[in-house]
């Protein structure tokens, strides 16, 4: 999810990379909602009977469900987008989004403390966690760069695209 959450904000400001920034965001947050669901299904199976519970992580794993699963189908009510109720549903978009991950993330977490798998798992994901988070750091300020780089020059003119977002384009 991360992926491709970083997929559309990074990507959707380079003029070349449009719409295969969008598609790539799709590929990758439909990956990360299969994977998600089957992790969901194998916990809510083996949650039955094995005696091991855990309501945190349970609780937060069907909130990641049901948020997961209402993510998906709001794209069947995304406006087009010049649509004046867009800005909100970008908002809507990205919210959710970005709670799923901080969720996800956590969830995690917790289920390390039940399974006790042993350190190097969790070392693992904790070196992945600060990989990503380093190359969103290194992907904004590059980003930021161009933006006011592209602004600087007056190459372009800021306007609202179809995704709600300020973002520079040609004209």
């Amino acid at each position: 999810m991360p992926v491709g959450a970083m997929t559309a904000r990074y990507m959707k400001v380079f003029k070349s990379a449009d719409p295969a920034w969008f598609y790539l965001h799709v590929a990758c947050q439909c990956t990360a909602y299969v994977v998600g669901t089957a992790g969901w299904a194998i916990g809510f199976l083996l949650g039955g009977g094995n005696g091991v519970t855990d309501d945190a992580h349970r609780n937060i794993g069907i909130t990641l469900f049901c948020l997961g699963t209402i993510q998906v189908f709001a794209l069947l009510l995304r406006p087009k987008k010049d649509h004046k109720y867009r800005l909100y549903w970008n908002i809507y978009h990205w919210s959710v989004g970005y709670a799923v991950i901080i969720l996800s993330v956590v969830n995690v977490f917790e289920g390390f403390e039940l399974l006790d798998p042993g350190k190097n798992w969790k070392r693992a994901y904790v070196g992945i966690l600060i990989f990503l988070g380093f190359n969103a750091a290194l992907l904004e300020a590059y980003t930021w760069c161009v933006v006011l780089k592209r602004k600087k020059k007056g190459e372009s003119q800021m306007h609202i695209t179809g995704n709600g977002e300020n973002q520079f384009r040609e004209t």
